[in-house]
Parts: structure tokens; C-alpha cells; sequence
């Protein structure tokens, strides 16, 4: 039995489906296996603010880690299964709630960011306006969110279906303190090895770095397939 992405959220889910449609992330194979997309750009592309070596480590070994446990948590699921050992199958789904949320959170990241200064326009800034009133009070809440991560975890620009606006949430780990139903456009991974080489334990300082290079046209693409499938 081969359980898919699909299977950790419901098929009809918004998110489920969101992160499949359009081209933009490509989480999974046809065979069921997690696959890891290049980055869609060089290494060096988001030089000054993100150095070569941390943005190859970082794809490399910590988004690419993730997926290889996803990978494994799944087998290890079925084989449980299939011994009929269902006292593994707890431990081995909490291991995929952190890997795959992991793995969809990065490959929104990597497609966020692009090296060049840009806005929001059309839809996306007039949802903007709408949930926060201005793009700087946005940024504001959004960085401020990001900063104050507790440890290690995320900062993410959502959509919320049932009340038709863009929300912030803080997001511990990869899959912690999330909200059910929405769905991520933007994400700033706030984890160390996202910025210490450069950065050391100055966040806030890459976070503010993180907030000139956002590729707002990728965001936009993301709320028009999330309105496509409300």
C-alpha cells in the first residue's frame, strides 16, 4: 500500500490541493515518492542577502533531510502496517506531520524569493489592503511574527478561505501552531540555518533582508490558483 501526500490531508483540502496546481510546488513523484525540486535559481542569486554557502547547505541538507524522511516515514507506515503493528504507526506519523511539513514549506520558500525589489499589485495587493489596510503595516506584522518565533519555526503570509483574507501566523517548528484551513502564499523560514552563517544570531536582521527580496508576483500566483480552488 503506497500512502501519498494526499493522504496526510484530506484530498478536497484547499491546502492539498494548492500545493499541486499550477506548476509552482511539485512535492511528490508518480510512484507516490517525495521529490525535491532544484532551486530556481543559482546559488548565489540572493547574494548579498542569503550567502552561496548557506542557501546550497540549507537546499541541500535541510530541506533535502526533510524529504528524505518523509520518504522514509512512509515506508516505515506501511510496513507497520502491513505487520499490523499499529503501535509504530503513531510515532512514524508524527515523524511525517514534521518531514512533509517541512518539505511544503520549503519549496513554497525557494520560489518566495527572488534578488530584486518588487510589490504587490492587481488581486493580491487589494487582498493586502483589504486583511491589514496598507503592504507596510503587512510588513510590519509579518516581520514582527517572524522575529518573535519562539526557537526555530516560520513566519507565513496565508490565505483563509472561510473569511475570504490574507492572514500572518507564527508557525513553531514546521507544523506547529499552524491553523487548519488555510493557505500559506509566503513563508520566512526563521530557523538558524536559514541565516547563522552570515547573520549569526541576528534574525531580525535577515528577516528585515528576507522582506526586500520577496517575490510578490510568485505570492500573487499562489492567492489566484487558492481562489481558483476556495
Amino acid at each position: 500500500m503506497i500512502i501519498g501526500g494526499a493522504s496526510v490531508l484530506p484530498t478536497s483540502s484547499a491546502f492539498a490541493q494548492s500545493v499541486e496546481q499550477g506548476g509552482i510546488d511539485k512535492l511528490m513523484d508518480k510512484n507516490g515518492n517525495f521529490i525535491q525540486a532544484p532551486l530556481p535559481y543559482a546559488n548565489n542569486f540572493l547574494e548579498p542577502c542569503m550567502d552561496e554557502e548557506t542557501l546550497y547547505l540549507h537546499h541541500t541538507f535541510h530541506h533535502g533531510g526533510a524529504v528524505k524522511g518523509a520518504n522514509k516515514d512512509l515506508q516505515m507506515i506501511n510496513k507497520a502496517m502491513e505487520e499490523g503493528n499499529y503501535d509504530l504507526v503513531e510515532h512514524w506519523t508524527a515523524k511525517l506531520s514534521y518531514h512533509f511539513s517541512s518539505h511544503v514549506l520549503h519549496s513554497i520558500f525557494w520560489t518566495n524569493l527572488t534578488n530584486k525589489k518588487n510589490d504587490p499589485k492587481g488581486t493580491l495587493l487589494k487582498y493586502v489592503e483589504k486583511s491589514f489596510g496598507t503592504l507596510d503595516k503587512l510588513k510590519s506584522l509579518l516581520g514582527k511574527v517572524s522575529k518573535s518565533v519562539e526557537s526555530s519555526g516560520w513566519g507565513i503570509l496565508a490565505y483563509q478561505p472561510f473569511t475570504d483574507q490574507l492572514i500572518v501566523l507564527g508557525c513553531a517548528d514546521h507544523q506547529k501552531l499552524t491553523q487548519w484551513g488555510c493557505i500559506p502564499l509566503l513563508v520566512i523560514d526563521v530557523w538558524e540555518h536559514a541565516y547563522y552563517l552570515t547573520y549569526r544570531n541576528r534574525r531580525a536582521e535577515f528577516v528585515e533582508c528576507v522582506m526586500d527580496i520577496i517575490n510578490w508576483d510568485n505570492v500573487a500566483h499562489r492567492l489566484d490558483i487558492a481562489l481558483k480552488i476556495r
